[in-house]
């Protein structure tokens, strides 16, 4: 039987795993994707948002293709993402470090995991060992580097960085003033299932949880 979640404390004021491989199909069954070499010819760029996070920018661009547009972008120093596992109780279903916050531009609490954004001049997984002590306390012997990926590239620059966190052992967390943060853990079976619920909607955790439970099932970890 899995073991029942449990919320561990409260904090208020606070090698790549895989190169993850596809197999490549026939000619006939899976189109040719052809990638062009052209890059985006800048005209001009202008802050019109400077703030303590991110800075927005127009900027007017050509891009491949020939076509000229106007583009605002949010730009990012870069973000982190700590999947913390712990084996130890059961390695068959290990607990998985997860958070409860309120997000104001969600308007709600959030279930997530661990992350935050990387200062500059800062290495990643400096920070993702920054951000884990900061906010729930705990600590890893081993780390990887789970995946990468762009947020929202529509309009964001940001790069998230997962990282997978193994040997894990707690202490006390170090929030910042602005956070109010409930630390969880429960096991990946049980996170899962509410990611399957519809009860999980913060996009990197359930990307996080996917991935890391289909590289476990795989034995590619």
């Amino acid at each position: 039987m899995a073991a029942k979640t449990k919320i561990t404390k409260k904090a208020t004021a606070a090698h790549p795993a895989s190169d993850l491989k596809a197999k490549a199909g026939s000619a006939s069954s899976k189109p040719a994707v052809t990638r062009s070499k052209a890059r985006t010819k800048v005209l001009s760029s202008k802050v019109v948002f400077k703030g303590k996070v991110f800075s927005v920018f127009r900027d007017e661009v050509i891009e491949p293709g020939g076509s000229k547009n106007i583009r605002e972008v949010i730009r990012h120093n870069g973000s982190v993402v700590i999947l913390a596992i712990d084996e130890s109780r059961n390695p068959s279903d290990p607990d998985v470090i997860l958070e409860r916050q309120y997000r104001h531009a969600a308007g709600q609490f959030l279930l997530e995991l661990p992350a935050g954004r990387v200062e500059p001049g800062e290495a990643t997984l400096a920070a993702a060992k920054r951000e884990m002590i900061e906010e729930t306390g705990y600590r890893a012997k081993r780390w990887s580097l789970l995946t990468k990926y762009f947020a929202s590239p529509g309009f964001l620059g940001e790069w998230m960085q997962i990282y997978l966190a193994r040997d894990i052992r707690d202490g006390n967390a170090q929030p910042e003033a602005d956070e109010n943060i409930e630390v969880i853990r429960m096991p990946l079976s049980e996170a899962l299932a509410l990611a399957s619920q519809n009860k999980i909607h913060d996009g990197k955790t359930l990307i996080a949880l996917m991935l890391y439970d289909r590289l476990r099932r795989e034995n590619r970890l």
